[in-house]
């Protein structure tokens, strides 16, 4: 079983953490992937560049599997971020389109209604993120940060992004580079002892949160997740919940919200087999309309919502 680290020479912030790895030692060439995307090894870790749109390249776990008979156990995506702030930022999430309708255009990749496997190391490395950034003076400069579940590839194996943000300064930036490639060496084990965040629901630690509401950048979910033993599924943020106010006199709520939600729990259920699911709402990023709607579906679904002391 191999990790596969996808980076396009498209994107600084793609390209400059990948190539900060690859100077580290150990590595070798590896075979091309059709048409022409380079490949190279180090134990059981691949990376590969190719020059196209990350968030578009579908399907490159299968592409790779299907060229070298290697099976893929996960797939680590390094890309820049982008933000209406400008905040730098080193961010890390899932992936997926969860709430579009079949036949619309995903506008960032992905296919409608889909999300990608959850890539578990996504909690441990977020904390060891930000470990790391504040050792190398990158913090308070950087937030350092979960995002929402947005956007493609399309994968069939376990998936994580790791994003450097947010304009063109911070992608170029050489300290955010290093940093992020040190995650993946340390994090992946590759300059030896134990690889940090593979699951095992054997020990002990098996909460796994669900966000549910709040904005793109999970504050509530953040305060949770920062605690060591929590394991992080897919984080809904509210413009993945679109929600239809009933009229007077109805009682059903339109929107593809149900569809979302159904989405995240069953793919963040079949990434963390044995875990125990705990969905997380933020409260006050709903009205009291939308919180019964959705406490009521999650009943409904056999979704447990977590109680605060779940998640202390």
């Amino acid at each position: 079983m191999v990790t596969l680290i996808v980076a396009t020479t498209s994107d600084p912030a793609s390209i400059n953490p990948a190539t900060a790895l690859l100077a580290m030692p150990g590595w070798t060439a590896g075979p091309i992937l059709p048409p022409d995307i380079k490949s190279f090894t180090n134990q059981q870790t691949r990376v590969i560049q190719h020059d196209g749109s990350i968030v578009k390249e579908d399907d490159l776990d299968l592409r790779w599997e299907e060229v070298t008979g290697e099976a893929v156990d996960e797939v680590i995506f390094l890309s820049r971020h982008t933000a209406a702030s400008n905040r730098p930022a080193l961010t890390v999430h899932p992936i997926g389109v969860l709430h579009l309708k079949e036949g619309e255009s995903p506008p960032h990749g992905g296919r409608p209604g889909w999300a990608a496997l959850v890539n578990p190391r996504i909690g441990p490395w977020l904390r060891l993120l930000k470990k790391m950034a504040e050792a190398h003076n990158l913090v308070p400069e950087f937030e350092i940060t979960l995002e929402g579940t947005h956007h493609g590839p399309i994968t069939s194996k376990p998936t994580m992004f790791l994003e450097i943000g947010s304009t063109e300064e911070y992608w170029k930036r050489q300290d955010a580079a290093q940093v992020m490639a040190l995650l993946m060496w340390e994090g992946l084990a590759l300059g030896g002892g134990e690889a940090v965040g593979n699951w095992n629901s054997e020990s002990g630690k098996k909460k796994v949160l669900l966000g549910i509401g709040g904005g793109h950048y999970a504050p509530r979910h953040m305060d949770v997740v920062l605690k060591d033993d929590m394991w992080v599924g897919h984080l809904l943020s509210g413009y993945s919940l679109p929600m239809e106010e009933p009229k007077p006199g109805e009682n059903h709520i339109g929107g593809t919200w149900r569809q979302s939600i159904k989405a995240a729990f069953e793919a963040t259920k079949a990434s963390f087999p044995g875990g125990e699911i705990l969905a997380h709402l933020d409260q006050k990023s709903f009205k009291a309309w939308q919180r019964k709607a959705i406490t009521e579906f999650l009943a409904e679904q056999n979704i447990n919502v977590g109680k605060p002391n779940d998640f202390t």
